[in-house]
């Protein structure tokens, strides 16, 4: 746990010499970014909280982070509780915490670069019951006190090629003009990241595990584009790439730019772009079109190029994780390992591949009670040997120029529990029930997320987190607008109609707190399917696996798989043993070959 003590007491003077009495602080940046540059991780530095999501609020007397049931038990590890209270969303808001904690005439202080204009209304309203305001900040106050507050990337911008993309940025753009047309806008304001990568077929390296550039983007109506990215990150060949149809300013350009639409129809996305945004473009006299990012849906449904490069992607991939499997069967039972010794290694192995070009996020290596925080960030001062008797678990994933993968695989250390076998083979039978769903095209994530639970449910178990989320193609490991999860779960229900082309994750888990954690992590590709005898005019989908890997034979309990259940095992060992083997050594190839022998009947 790092002492934050003095930055807390350094936002405080900061916030009585701007006259404030509070602030809000979230983990994003100006693009609504769930992963971010070292530059905006203003909530890391101020707490020691190292999760991919949360927020927190400093008051003069009191202090609170907010985090959802994924971090309960990081956030306690890393936060000091004698500084801050810990706060559970989505059961309390930060709007309703400081409806609660604030006093009549009090001023809080946000930074309209870093929220949505949702959550600036929503919370300006519950201050406004209490006679309290919410003040929209010139200067980020974190900024002043943050002396040694990283400088933003100064990676280049490279070009991802058409023979990667399998569209041109021409036509996509043209999609994006066709769809300006059917709004009747004359221009849309493109802030995420990824939606601007996608667009103009290009890469960066600003932020850590996801492939963009730090830019902001405004395609017109007739397909020309205005990108606001720092001129020097582009060379002559992403300039000509770009073309004549793109025109590039400085990134610090793009806030005045907004104030030129005087009289237009200009669309932007509420849930990505922030409210200083709205704000600019209000002030500068367009009618703002609020309207999702039309490139969300297009950059979702993956086309026959990328699909086939995400193909090639898992191959290489579930080879280098196979080594590794089998290293670490040998290697953590002999002792001596640790949960940063055994991510380094899974690491080596990718790297060897000659092909990663990053992982596809912070690799989550836990073992014992570590493996039941869902998130857990492995840190040197976490670190914990992996000893006999735990579980082992490793949630990765590589990023390539032909596809992002993310696989979660759980190993024993020594003989596994009765305990442990009953709940490893419960979430394996709701990762097949997700991987056999066949379902109308329309179905969306929400109305099969209970099938990976069932299980679980029988039992009176259950898991904290989502069942799926999208995967993009060399781009976010975790991209919508598709997801598999209820309402009661972190990031809420999934209602995006499924469509054929869609990527998502199949995680089902299971987390004893103090004890460990189970999840069985393989990405689906949403294909159409032919039912025999169905009604012909009613389309279905299901899901093709695109990882391949083996699933500890060891944690099974057979006894509690119907005969369907161990059919689909049983191809799904035959495919990782075709496809994967050809990549392995022949020591690899014989243990592999045993892992994937058929499961015996119990």
């Amino acid at each position: 746990m790092t002492d934050t003590s003095a930055r807390l007491a350094a936002l405080r003077d900061e916030l009585a010499r701007q006259r404030l009495d509070g602030f809000i602080v979230p983990l994003t940046d100006e693009h609504m970014s769930e992963y971010v540059g070292g530059y905006a991780q203003r909530l890391g530095w101020l707490t020691g909280f190292g999760g991919s999501a949360g927020s927190a609020v400093v008051l003069a007397d009191r202090a609170a982070i907010f985090t959802d049931g994924r971090y309960t038990l990081q956030v306690r590890e890393q936060v000091d509780g004698a500084h801050w209270e810990y706060v559970g969303v989505p059961e309390t808001s930060i709007a309703g915490w400081l409806a609660g904690a604030v006093r009549e005439g009090q001023r809080i202080g946000y930074d309209p670069w870093l929220h949505t204009r949702g959550f600036v209304a929503e919370t300006a309203a519950a201050l406004a019951d209490r006679g309290a305001t919410l003040v929209a900040v010139d200067a980020n106050p974190i900024d002043r006190v943050w002396h040694d507050r990283p400088a933003p990337s100064p990676a280049p911008v490279t070009v991802h090629a058409d023979a990667y993309a399998g569209e041109s940025s021409a036509a996509k753009r043209a999609g994006i003009a066709d769809w300006l047309a059917s709004q009747r806008a004359d221009a849309v304001v493109l802030t995420a990241l990824d939606s601007i990568a996608w667009a103009l077929n290009v890469r960066g390296g600003d932020v850590a595990h996801t492939p963009v550039a730090l830019a902001y983007a405004i395609v017109a109506r007739d397909g020309t584009t205005d990108l606001f990215v720092a001129p020097d990150k582009l060379d002559d060949a992403v300039r000509q790439h770009l073309g004549n149809a793109v025109r590039v300013h400085d990134r610090a350009a793009f806030a005045a730019a907004l104030g030129g639409f005087q009289g237009r129809r200009v669309a932007a996305d509420p849930d990505r772009a922030v409210a200083a945004i709205f704000a600019a473009l209000d002030q500068g006299g367009a009618t703002v079109l609020a309207l999702r990012d039309p490139v969300v849906l297009a950059k979702a449904r993956k086309n026959p190029v990328e699909i086939a490069g995400h193909r090639a992607a898992s191959i290489r991939d579930g080879a280098a994780l196979t080594r590794f499997l089998r290293w670490a069967e040998d290697a953590c039972a002999a002792g001596g390992e640790t949960e940063l010794s055994a991510a380094a290694k899974l690491l080596a192995f990718r790297e060897e591949t000659g092909c990663l070009l990053d992982s596809s996020f912070d690799t989550i290596s836990a073992t014992g009670a570590h493996g039941a925080s869902p998130h857990y960030h492995v840190t040197p001062e976490s670190n914990a040997p992996i000893r006999a008797g735990e579980l082992f678990l490793i949630d990765s994933g590589g990023q390539y120029r032909d596809g992002t993968t993310d696989v979660t695989r759980v190993i024993p250390v020594g003989a596994p529990t009765d305990e442990m076998r009953d709940r490893f083979t419960r979430v394996l039978k709701g990762h097949i029930a997700i991987a056999t769903a066949i379902f109308p095209d329309g179905t969306c994530g929400a109305q099969i997320d209970g099938f990976a639970r069932r299980p679980l449910w029988e039992a009176g178990l259950d898991f904290g987190h989502g069942t799926g989320h999208g995967v993009g193609s060399f781009l976010s490991v975790h991209e919508g607008p598709q997801r598999i999860a209820a309402p009661n779960y972190p990031g809420g229900a999934s209602l995006e109609p499924l469509r054929a082309g869609m990527m998502l994750s199949n995680e089902p888990g299971y987390y004893k707190p103090g004890a460990y954690g189970i999840r069985i992590e393989n990405l689906l590709l949403t294909v159409p399917v032919a039912v025999a005898g169905g009604d012909p005019d009613r389309a279905m989908l299901g899901f093709e696996t695109l990882t391949f890997a083996p699933i500890e034979r060891g944690l099974i309990d057979a006894t509690l798989l119907t005969p369907a259940e161990r059919d689909w095992l049983d191809a799904y060992h035959r495919d990782v043993l075709a496809r994967i083997r050809p990549a392995l050594d022949p020591a690899t190839r014989d243990w592999l070959a045993a892992k994937c022998a058929p499961i015996a009947a119990g």
